[in-house]
């Protein structure tokens, strides 16, 4: 290739995130799953306790939908999380 100067080395990818940050990023990461868990199951019961119009009238807004796409984003957020957890785990072993 024109401007190539020799063979190409293969060089590691750069390290823009050090051990201790991505540790904080993680356990950052970590509770506001969890915090966000703890309150889909206060509203799961707390919907139980509606009576069957209320529930119904409830599941129609445009906060309940938002609401169900939030969830299935988190879902997918916990494959990320697993993801950056072996990153970190790399990291650690370095």
């Amino acid at each position: 290739m024109v401007g190539e100067t020799g063979p190409s080395v293969p060089q590691d990818p750069p390290r823009d995130l050090d051990y201790e940050q991505a540790r904080l990023a993680y356990t950052i990461i970590q509770s506001l799953m969890a915090h966000t868990r703890v309150v889909s199951d206060l509203i799961a019961v707390m919907a139980q306790a509606l009576d069957e119009d209320t529930q119904k009238a409830l599941t129609q807004t445009p906060n309940w939908a938002a609401y169900l796409e939030s969830r299935r984003l988190l879902e997918r957020t916990r494959d990320d999380v697993e993801k950056f957890a072996e990153v970190l785990k790399k990291l650690d072993a370095e």
